[in-house]
């Protein structure tokens, strides 16, 4: 027998459900800071490489093997000033983002820790390090799982609820965070606007898709160059959802590392978009986890 095709390509297609925001809004908008610096790849880590994956570099500039202190020294950066910066636009606004956070880098930046339980700020696990996770063996991903949970309650005082790994997931990624229990949904995941339910093991589970689309990982690769195209991109995408969103509302994702978008000429880009949205009426600025309940609670999992 012929096994089933493990790829859903309809989704909801034509007919999207009425997400029902709450005060009626057009769009739910969710910010993400990426904050991963500290758990990247790295030689002291004992990894045997230095990452240089969204910093100014295509490669570390160091041989393979030896420490580039040059992107070390960027994610530093990213730590050290692009957060405070991001931070300090989205309070200004009285705004709050996501935080996908590495258990790792949480540790060992005790202030930002800080900084974000203070703040209210929405928290998902972007896993205890920022590493392929599709590399690892099914034993070590588990343990990786249970050790960013237990971390984040000793960094942060409570649980993750939501999961997100660098870049995609492993096959067994979604098949043991159910299996750890306690997360509400999963965010590895680029196929839709909206989000949506699948059966894992038998047991029902939501799915709150990513973007690197809307994306400051735009920058890296050429694909633009300053913080004004930036802005065009966001303002863009922000208006015709906007627009879609007077008869189906839409969600949309903005996805910022402290790194790249937490430089001033970067920072300024996403600060006219904040600016844009904030003229806009009926827009929900929200966290992931504030999207899950609400999806759980307007549109519970109904078995095909």
């Amino acid at each position: 027998m012929t096994a089933p095709y493990p790829r859903d390509m309809v989704g909801y297609g034509r007919t999207p459900p009425f997400a029902d925001w709450p005060g009626g809004a057009r769009l739910a908008l969710n910010i993400v800071f990426n904050v991963e610096e500290g758990s990247e790849y790295s030689i002291p880590d004992g990894d045997g490489i230095s990452e240089a994956v969204l910093t100014e570099l295509a490669a570390p500039m160091a041989p393979h093997g030896q420490r580039c202190l040059g992107s070390e020294s960027m994610f530093e950066y990213g730590s050290r000033v692009g957060f405070w910066r991001l931070h300090r636009l989205m309070q200004e606004r009285g705004m709050k983002p996501t935080i996908f956070g590495c258990a790792v880098a949480l540790e060992r930046n005790p202030e930002i820790a800080a900084a974000i339980v203070e703040s209210g700020y929405d928290v998902v696990s972007h896993g205890w390090r920022w590493i392929h996770h599709y590399e690892l063996d099914e034993a070590t991903e588990r343990l990786h799982i249970r050790k960013t949970v237990a971390s984040f309650q000793r960094t942060l005082g409570f649980r993750p609820v939501g999961w997100y790994c660098r870049g995609a997931p492993s096959l067994n990624t979604r098949r043991l965070i159910v299996e750890e229990g306690g997360f509400l949904f999963d965010s590895d995941s680029y196929a839709d606007e909206l989000p949506y339910w699948v059966v894992q093991d038998g047991r029902p589970h939501l799915v709150v898709p990513y973007s690197l689309t809307n994306n400051d990982g735009l920058f890296q690769d050429g694909r633009v160059g300053n913080g004004e195209q930036f802005f065009v991109f966001l303002r863009d995408a922000f208006d015709m959802l906007y627009a879609e969103g007077a008869t189906m509302p839409r969600m949309m994702s903005v996805g910022l590392h402290m790194r790249l978008a937490g430089h001033p000429g970067r920072a300024a880009g996403l600060a006219r978009f904040l600016d844009h949205v904030a003229r806009h009426r009926d827009v929900w600025v929200a966290g992931r986890t504030d999207i899950a309940r609400h999806w759980i609670a307007r549109h519970p999992f109904r078995p095909a």
